[in-house]
């Protein structure tokens, strides 16, 4: 039988209120973008639209706005207060080439990243597998497996952390994975740079430029200026250890960019094209500079120590980034432009989601949630060390796993029950809400962005 798990205070009965509290709390996490951009939330908002996961993935501000309300046993001052990916569902999972050019799996998608109760990150993870388990339509009874598969997984990676320092070196790569997270892996390793840059660019006369196409946008010679700046005053945020010979930062090109997906909808972003490693063409580099989101975490965090931490929420993205993955990316930094932060890093060909479509038997399906479990412990683990290292503040003075296993030391069974209990619970709440969103969506209820234009 599947665990209750106590929702009440979400009050998700009164089927009005609740789709009031919908969409005024999607209003309040997006009402500057929508104004800016009211075209592209009407395209965010029809993607979320397709299904409850999609809605899921497109919503983090509406679970923060929700697990805040509840009670939760396993938080203290110490779990409290972790480094979290911010947005945890079964998609942010990925491949990306470390700092020492490494192929890892790991955590992707760092936009959401703050500090917060690491049962939040687990919570939104659990929920999620029980979204998708839905749409294969496995049993109740197998999603609880499931769910139990990746606690106990992430349970059993933060022992054998525990007491050393494992979490730095024991990365998911190729020689000890199977299934859909070797796949992605071999993917990552059969892609090129080369192949980037015959996608988005092409030669003209002596040098690379970017190719015009849908979503690239050329500037004006006074934006151009001012991007460029600001790209300058990125280089000053990557530590000294990893910055690469000045040559490599030289820019070629510059062109504005949209249509990201459903989690960085109207928000403004740029390319920009320098010469990399050597002057060889095809080994040109790709610079994202975006936009940062304010991250849904941080809207219900009341903690101005944490907050203060942060100049802007490129700033935060960046470090958080750093905190979360063992070697990050080299070229990882932030600036400022207008007045608004961004986070930079590469575009990297070596980048590859996990993809779930033909994961469809539930044994395949816990194969690839116990290297989650794995993953996420590493992250939360490695964040306590890295987190020092990359702010001023100390953000992060203890152990997470020491942390952690103290307060489920002697509950573990109980524990794995509550999240189980949450992720069948929270999925029918999510299920519903999808329902709820897409009548208010059509029905022109969001101030804004009519669902019928």
């Amino acid at each position: 039988m599947t665990p209750a798990a106590d929702l009440s205070a979400l009050g998700t009965d009164d089927d009005e209120a609740r789709t009031g509290f919908i969409v005024d709390t999607l209003t309040d996490a997006f009402a500057d973008l929508m104004t800016a951009s009211p075209a592209a939330f009407r395209s965010k908002f029809r993607k979320m639209a397709a299904d409850p996961f999609a809605f899921y993935r497109g919503s983090a501000c509406l679970f923060y706005a929700d697990v805040v309300r509840l009670d939760d046993p396993w938080a203290d001052e110490r779990t409290s207060r972790v480094w979290i990916q911010g947005d945890l569902h079964a998609e942010n999972f990925g491949t990306y080439m470390d700092g020492e050019g490494a192929l890892v799996f790991a955590l992707n998608d760092f936009d959401e990243a703050y500090l917060g109760a690491f049962t939040w990150d687990l919570r939104r993870l659990v929920a999620s597998v029980a979204l998708l388990g839905w749409s294969k339509a496995f049993s109740d009874e197998t999603v609880s497996e499931l769910v139990t598969t990746y606690v106990r997984a992430y349970l059993a990676a933060l022992r054998s952390f525990h007491g050393n320092a494992g979490e730095l070196t024991h990365a998911l790569r190729r020689s000890g994975t199977d299934g859909a997270v070797r796949a992605a892996l071999q993917r990552s390793r059969e892609s090129s740079r080369e192949a980037l840059l015959a996608s988005i660019t092409e030669i003209e006369g002596d040098d690379r430029v970017f190719r015009s196409g849908p979503g690239v946008r050329r500037l004006e010679a006074g934006e151009r200026a001012e991007v460029v700046e600001a790209f300058r005053r990125y280089l000053d945020t990557i530590p000294a250890g990893q910055r690469l010979p000045d040559v490599a930062y030289e820019v070629v090109d510059v062109v504005g960019r949209s249509g990201f997906g459903i989690g960085s909808a109207g928000l403004p972003a740029y390319n920009v094209l320098i010469e990399g490693f050597n002057e060889a063409l095809d080994n040109d580099v790709v610079i994202s500079m975006k936009q940062a989101v304010v991250a849904a975490p941080s809207r219900v965090v009341a903690d101005e120590r944490v907050a203060s931490a942060f100049v802007h929420h490129g700033h935060r993205t960046a470090l958080s980034q750093r905190a979360l993955q063992a070697h990050a990316d080299r070229l990882l930094g932030w600036t400022e432009l207008r007045g608004i932060g961004y986070v930079v890093s590469e575009l990297s060909p070596y980048e590859a989601d996990l993809d779930w479509d033909d994961v469809t038997e539930p044994a395949d399906v816990a194969g690839v949630l116990g290297y989650l479990g794995h993953a996420t412990a590493r992250a939360h683990c490695v964040a306590d060390r890295d987190a020092r290292e990359h702010t001023d503040a100390d953000l992060v003075g203890f152990q997470v796993e020491e942390a952690v296993l103290a307060v489920v030391g002697g509950r573990e069974d109980e524990f794995v029950a509550d999240l189980v209990g949450f992720a069948h619970a929270y999925a029918g709440v999510v299920r519903d809400d999808h329902r709820r969103f897409v009548e208010a969506f059509r029905s022109d209820r969001i101030p804004g962005v009519s669902g019928t234009a």
